[in-house]
Protein backbone atom coordinates (compact mmCIF):
# COMPACT_ATOMS: atom_id res chain seq x y z
CA UNK A 1 0.00 0.00 0.00
CA UNK A 2 0.95 3.74 -0.86
CA UNK A 3 -0.07 6.97 0.55
CA UNK A 4 1.66 10.15 -0.49
CA UNK A 5 0.97 13.42 1.63
CA UNK A 6 0.94 16.49 0.73
CA UNK A 7 1.94 19.83 2.64
CA UNK A 8 4.08 18.61 4.81
CA UNK A 9 5.76 21.03 7.17
CA UNK A 10 8.96 20.55 9.49
CA UNK A 11 7.07 20.02 12.55
CA UNK A 12 4.58 16.83 11.18
CA UNK A 13 7.80 14.85 9.84
CA UNK A 14 8.39 13.01 12.91
CA UNK A 15 4.76 12.39 13.49
CA UNK A 16 4.66 11.04 10.31
CA UNK A 17 7.87 9.19 10.89
CA UNK A 18 6.66 7.74 13.53
CA UNK A 19 3.28 6.32 11.96
CA UNK A 20 5.27 5.14 9.08
CA UNK A 21 7.32 2.85 11.37
CA UNK A 22 4.21 1.69 13.14
CA UNK A 23 3.04 0.30 9.47
CA UNK A 24 5.43 -1.19 7.85
CA UNK A 25 3.40 -2.17 5.01
CA UNK A 26 2.79 0.73 4.57
CA UNK A 27 4.84 3.29 2.10
CA UNK A 28 4.58 6.88 2.99
CA UNK A 29 5.73 9.32 0.89
CA UNK A 30 6.16 13.04 2.16
CA UNK A 31 5.80 16.07 0.26
CA UNK A 32 6.12 19.41 1.27
CA UNK A 33 4.26 21.45 -1.84
CA UNK A 34 0.70 21.80 -1.43
CA UNK A 35 -2.18 19.38 -3.53
CA UNK A 36 -2.53 21.46 -6.43
CA UNK A 37 -2.89 20.67 -10.43
CA UNK A 38 1.73 20.26 -10.55
CA UNK A 39 2.26 18.47 -7.57
CA UNK A 40 -0.77 15.95 -7.88
CA UNK A 41 1.23 14.48 -10.66
CA UNK A 42 3.98 12.77 -8.13
CA UNK A 43 0.45 10.56 -7.02
CA UNK A 44 0.59 8.67 -9.71
CA UNK A 45 0.78 4.94 -8.40
CA UNK A 46 -0.18 5.58 -5.36
CA UNK A 47 -3.47 4.18 -3.54
CA UNK A 48 -4.79 7.19 -1.43
CA UNK A 49 -3.70 10.91 -1.22
CA UNK A 50 -3.75 12.75 2.60
CA UNK A 51 -3.29 16.92 2.61
CA UNK A 52 -3.99 19.48 4.71
CA UNK A 53 -4.06 22.90 3.24
CA UNK A 54 -5.91 26.62 3.71
CA UNK A 55 -6.33 27.42 -0.07
CA UNK A 56 -8.68 25.76 -2.45
CA UNK A 57 -8.63 22.37 -3.10
CA UNK A 58 -8.17 23.00 -7.56
CA UNK A 59 -10.86 21.28 -9.43
CA UNK A 60 -8.28 19.73 -11.92
CA UNK A 61 -5.95 18.06 -9.47
CA UNK A 62 -8.72 16.30 -8.02
CA UNK A 63 -9.63 15.42 -11.84
CA UNK A 64 -6.44 14.05 -11.66
CA UNK A 65 -5.95 12.16 -8.92
CA UNK A 66 -8.82 10.35 -9.89
CA UNK A 67 -7.51 9.58 -13.71
CA UNK A 68 -4.76 7.83 -11.80
CA UNK A 69 -7.52 5.54 -9.84
CA UNK A 70 -6.87 7.31 -6.75
CA UNK A 71 -10.44 7.81 -4.99
CA UNK A 72 -9.58 8.44 -1.60
CA UNK A 73 -8.45 11.57 -0.13
CA UNK A 74 -7.94 12.12 3.71
CA UNK A 75 -7.60 15.64 4.91
CA UNK A 76 -5.53 16.16 7.93
CA UNK A 77 -8.00 18.97 9.47
CA UNK A 78 -11.66 19.52 10.23
CA UNK A 79 -12.74 21.88 7.41
CA UNK A 80 -13.76 20.66 3.90
CA UNK A 81 -15.51 24.16 2.61
CA UNK A 82 -12.21 24.47 0.73
CA UNK A 83 -13.44 21.49 -1.64
CA UNK A 84 -15.85 21.64 -4.56
CA UNK A 85 -18.46 18.84 -3.47
CA UNK A 86 -19.59 19.11 -6.88
CA UNK A 87 -16.66 18.07 -8.02
CA UNK A 88 -15.85 15.18 -5.40
CA UNK A 89 -19.27 13.18 -6.05
CA UNK A 90 -18.82 13.96 -9.74
CA UNK A 91 -15.76 11.95 -9.49
CA UNK A 92 -16.51 9.34 -6.35
CA UNK A 93 -13.87 10.47 -4.12
CA UNK A 94 -14.11 9.28 -0.64
CA UNK A 95 -13.15 12.26 1.63
CA UNK A 96 -11.86 11.95 5.13
CA UNK A 97 -11.36 14.66 7.65
CA UNK A 98 -9.96 14.69 11.56
CA UNK A 99 -13.48 15.99 13.36
CA UNK A 100 -11.28 16.27 16.52
CA UNK A 101 -7.77 16.69 17.05
CA UNK A 102 -7.68 18.77 20.00
CA UNK A 103 -10.26 21.01 20.84
CA UNK A 104 -8.62 21.76 23.87
CA UNK A 105 -6.08 23.53 21.63
CA UNK A 106 -8.10 26.07 20.06
CA UNK A 107 -9.92 26.54 23.53
CA UNK A 108 -7.47 27.66 25.45
CA UNK A 109 -6.14 29.57 23.26
CA UNK A 110 -9.35 31.62 22.46
CA UNK A 111 -9.22 32.36 26.30
CA UNK A 112 -5.78 32.94 26.18
CA UNK A 113 -6.26 35.57 23.73
CA UNK A 114 -10.02 36.96 25.42
CA UNK A 115 -7.97 37.76 28.63
CA UNK A 116 -4.54 39.24 26.36
CA UNK A 117 -7.62 41.92 25.38
CA UNK A 118 -9.35 42.12 28.51
CA UNK A 119 -6.15 42.41 30.80
CA UNK A 120 -4.90 45.16 28.13
CA UNK A 121 -1.67 43.58 27.32
CA UNK A 122 -0.85 44.57 23.76
CA UNK A 123 -1.19 48.05 25.20
CA UNK A 124 0.88 47.63 28.42
CA UNK A 125 3.95 45.88 26.22
CA UNK A 126 3.59 48.53 23.81
CA UNK A 127 4.47 51.26 26.87
CA UNK A 128 7.08 49.01 28.71
CA UNK A 129 8.85 48.86 25.14
CA UNK A 130 9.01 52.71 25.49
CA UNK A 131 9.65 52.34 29.55
CA UNK A 132 6.78 53.86 30.55
CA UNK A 133 5.76 51.34 33.74
CA UNK A 134 2.67 53.47 34.84
CA UNK A 135 -0.84 51.83 34.83
CA UNK A 136 -3.03 54.32 33.97
CA UNK A 137 -4.69 54.65 31.82
CA UNK A 138 -5.31 51.66 30.84
CA UNK A 139 -7.39 49.56 33.53
CA UNK A 140 -8.43 46.12 33.06
CA UNK A 141 -11.49 44.26 33.02
CA UNK A 142 -12.28 40.88 34.63
CA UNK A 143 -13.26 38.15 32.78
CA UNK A 144 -15.45 37.03 35.78
CA UNK A 145 -17.65 39.54 35.33
CA UNK A 146 -18.49 38.77 31.54
CA UNK A 147 -21.80 37.13 29.54
CA UNK A 148 -19.86 35.13 27.19
CA UNK A 149 -22.21 34.14 23.98
CA UNK A 150 -20.36 31.24 22.62
CA UNK A 151 -21.72 30.70 19.13
CA UNK A 152 -21.36 27.07 17.77
CA UNK A 153 -21.43 23.99 20.74
CA UNK A 154 -19.55 21.32 18.46
CA UNK A 155 -15.95 19.69 20.39
CA UNK A 156 -14.28 23.19 20.31
CA UNK A 157 -16.91 25.31 21.63
CA UNK A 158 -17.87 22.86 24.65
CA UNK A 159 -14.19 23.22 25.78
CA UNK A 160 -14.40 26.27 25.33
CA UNK A 161 -17.96 27.14 27.47
CA UNK A 162 -16.15 25.01 30.56
CA UNK A 163 -12.68 26.93 30.54
CA UNK A 164 -14.63 30.16 30.36
CA UNK A 165 -16.91 28.89 32.99
CA UNK A 166 -13.88 28.08 35.34
CA UNK A 167 -13.34 31.59 35.73
CA UNK A 168 -16.10 32.82 36.76
CA UNK A 169 -17.78 34.38 33.48
CA UNK A 170 -21.53 33.64 32.82
CA UNK A 171 -22.12 31.76 29.48
CA UNK A 172 -24.85 31.58 27.04
CA UNK A 173 -24.92 29.34 23.93
CA UNK A 174 -26.14 29.10 20.21
CA UNK A 175 -26.59 26.44 17.93
CA UNK A 176 -28.71 25.11 15.59
CA UNK A 177 -28.16 21.63 16.88
CA UNK A 178 -28.00 21.27 20.58
CA UNK A 179 -25.64 19.30 22.54
CA UNK A 180 -27.41 17.60 25.44
CA UNK A 181 -24.66 18.53 28.18
CA UNK A 182 -25.26 22.17 27.40
CA UNK A 183 -29.00 21.79 27.08
CA UNK A 184 -29.04 20.18 30.35
CA UNK A 185 -26.92 23.55 31.96
CA UNK A 186 -29.43 25.67 30.33
CA UNK A 187 -27.42 27.30 28.43
CA UNK A 188 -28.77 27.93 25.13
CA UNK A 189 -30.76 30.80 23.78
CA UNK A 190 -33.41 30.49 20.80
CA UNK A 191 -32.06 33.16 18.07
CA UNK A 192 -28.44 35.16 17.53
CA UNK A 193 -30.50 38.17 19.00
CA UNK A 194 -30.28 36.96 21.98
CA UNK A 195 -26.37 36.55 22.02
CA UNK A 196 -26.23 40.12 20.57
CA UNK A 197 -28.58 41.59 23.13
CA UNK A 198 -26.79 39.80 26.49
CA UNK A 199 -23.12 39.15 25.53
CA UNK A 200 -20.64 41.10 26.44
CA UNK A 201 -17.86 38.75 24.77
CA UNK A 202 -18.87 36.82 21.57
CA UNK A 203 -16.42 33.88 20.77
CA UNK A 204 -17.36 32.43 17.35
CA UNK A 205 -16.74 28.46 17.12
CA UNK A 206 -18.96 27.58 13.89
CA UNK A 207 -18.03 26.18 10.47
CA UNK A 208 -17.77 28.54 7.24
CA UNK A 209 -20.76 27.66 5.14
CA UNK A 210 -22.78 30.16 2.81
CA UNK A 211 -25.71 30.76 5.19
CA UNK A 212 -22.76 31.74 7.94
CA UNK A 213 -20.55 33.95 5.98
CA UNK A 214 -20.07 37.70 7.12
CA UNK A 215 -22.80 36.49 9.95
CA UNK A 216 -21.10 39.36 12.05
CA UNK A 217 -22.11 42.19 10.16
CA UNK A 218 -23.20 45.56 10.37
CA UNK A 219 -26.64 44.57 10.71
CA UNK A 220 -25.40 42.24 13.75
CA UNK A 221 -23.15 44.45 15.10
CA UNK A 222 -25.45 47.25 15.64
CA UNK A 223 -27.64 44.72 17.66
CA UNK A 224 -25.05 43.89 20.18
CA UNK A 225 -23.70 45.78 23.44
CA UNK A 226 -21.67 48.73 23.28
CA UNK A 227 -17.99 47.74 24.36
CA UNK A 228 -18.56 44.53 23.49
CA UNK A 229 -15.35 41.94 22.66
CA UNK A 230 -15.00 39.44 19.70
CA UNK A 231 -13.14 36.48 19.54
CA UNK A 232 -12.80 34.28 16.27
CA UNK A 233 -10.70 31.57 16.28
CA UNK A 234 -12.93 29.52 13.93
CA UNK A 235 -12.73 30.95 10.20
CA UNK A 236 -12.09 34.39 9.08
CA UNK A 237 -15.03 35.22 6.30
CA UNK A 238 -17.76 34.43 9.17
CA UNK A 239 -16.50 38.36 10.06
CA UNK A 240 -17.40 41.57 7.72
CA UNK A 241 -14.13 42.51 8.48
CA UNK A 242 -15.36 46.44 6.96
CA UNK A 243 -17.99 46.15 9.20
CA UNK A 244 -15.62 45.19 12.24
CA UNK A 245 -13.28 48.02 11.39
CA UNK A 246 -16.33 50.29 11.40
CA UNK A 247 -17.86 49.19 14.87
CA UNK A 248 -14.17 49.46 15.97
CA UNK A 249 -14.07 53.09 14.94
CA UNK A 250 -17.58 53.69 16.89
CA UNK A 251 -16.56 52.06 19.61
CA UNK A 252 -19.23 49.49 19.71
CA UNK A 253 -16.60 46.59 19.61
CA UNK A 254 -14.32 47.25 22.38
CA UNK A 255 -11.57 45.22 20.91
CA UNK A 256 -10.81 42.09 18.81
CA UNK A 257 -8.98 38.43 19.13
CA UNK A 258 -8.88 36.81 15.24
CA UNK A 259 -7.02 33.82 14.68
CA UNK A 260 -8.49 33.80 11.19
CA UNK A 261 -8.91 36.57 8.33
CA UNK A 262 -11.02 36.61 5.50
CA UNK A 263 -7.88 36.66 2.88
CA UNK A 264 -5.44 34.74 5.77
CA UNK A 265 -3.84 32.35 2.59
CA UNK A 266 -1.92 36.15 1.43
CA UNK A 267 0.10 36.16 4.73
CA UNK A 268 -0.29 33.08 7.74
CA UNK A 269 2.75 30.81 7.52
CA UNK A 270 4.50 32.71 5.61
CA UNK A 271 8.04 34.77 5.85
CA UNK A 272 7.02 38.48 4.73
CA UNK A 273 10.65 39.96 6.95
CA UNK A 274 12.31 42.61 5.29
CA UNK A 275 8.86 42.71 2.51
CA UNK A 276 5.69 45.16 2.13
CA UNK A 277 2.39 43.80 3.10
CA UNK A 278 -0.32 45.28 0.65
CA UNK A 279 -3.18 43.85 2.51
CA UNK A 280 -4.85 47.23 4.03
CA UNK A 281 -7.81 45.48 6.22
CA UNK A 282 -4.67 43.44 7.70
CA UNK A 283 -2.87 46.53 8.64
CA UNK A 284 -5.80 48.54 9.60
CA UNK A 285 -6.63 45.41 12.24
CA UNK A 286 -3.01 45.42 13.03
CA UNK A 287 -1.69 48.78 14.07
CA UNK A 288 -4.77 48.83 16.42
CA UNK A 289 -4.05 48.62 20.31
CA UNK A 290 -6.74 46.61 21.10
CA UNK A 291 -6.62 44.09 17.95
CA UNK A 292 -5.33 40.91 18.84
CA UNK A 293 -4.12 39.45 15.21
CA UNK A 294 -2.40 35.97 15.12
CA UNK A 295 -1.33 33.79 12.20
CA UNK A 296 -4.18 30.85 12.59
CA UNK A 297 -1.76 29.41 15.55
CA UNK A 298 -4.78 28.48 17.88
CA UNK A 299 -4.79 24.80 16.45
CA UNK A 300 -0.80 25.00 17.18
CA UNK A 301 0.02 22.31 19.37
CA UNK A 302 2.37 19.36 19.40
CA UNK A 303 -1.08 17.03 20.84
CA UNK A 304 -3.13 18.63 17.88
CA UNK A 305 -0.21 18.14 15.11
CA UNK A 306 0.26 14.75 16.09
CA UNK A 307 -3.71 13.86 16.52
CA UNK A 308 -3.83 15.56 12.90
CA UNK A 309 -1.03 13.78 11.16
CA UNK A 310 -1.92 10.16 12.59
CA UNK A 311 -5.58 10.83 12.14
CA UNK A 312 -5.14 11.39 8.23
CA UNK A 313 -3.25 8.46 7.57
CA UNK A 314 -5.44 6.25 9.45
CA UNK A 315 -8.09 7.34 7.90
CA UNK A 316 -7.04 7.42 4.56
CA UNK A 317 -5.21 3.70 5.17
CA UNK A 318 -9.02 2.65 6.27
CA UNK A 319 -10.15 3.86 3.22
CA UNK A 320 -7.80 1.40 1.67
CA UNK A 321 -8.44 -1.76 3.23
CA UNK A 322 -12.09 -1.07 3.32
CA UNK A 323 -13.19 1.72 1.31
CA UNK A 324 -14.58 3.43 4.40
CA UNK A 325 -13.74 5.44 7.58
CA UNK A 326 -14.83 6.39 10.87
CA UNK A 327 -14.51 10.01 9.49
CA UNK A 328 -16.26 9.81 6.05
CA UNK A 329 -17.59 12.87 5.15
CA UNK A 330 -20.71 13.53 3.63
CA UNK A 331 -21.42 16.30 1.23
CA UNK A 332 -25.41 17.58 0.85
Amino acid sequence: MKIIAYGIRDDEQPFVKDWATQHPDVEVTSVTALLDEQSIQQAKGYDGVVAFQQIQYPDAALQTMSDFGIKYLSLRNVGVDNLNPAKVKELGIKVTNVPVYSPEAIAEFTVTQLMNLLRRTKEYNAKAANQDFRWAPQISKELNQQTVGVIGTGHIGQSAIKIFQGFGAKVIAYDKFHNPDVEAQGLYVDTLDEIYDQATVISLHIPLFPETEHMLNAAAFQKMNDGVFIVNTARGPLIDEQALIDALDSGKVAGAALDVLEEETRLFNQDFSGKTIDYPVFQNLTARQNVLVSPHTAFFTDVAVKNMVNGGLDNNLSLIQTGTADNLVTFN
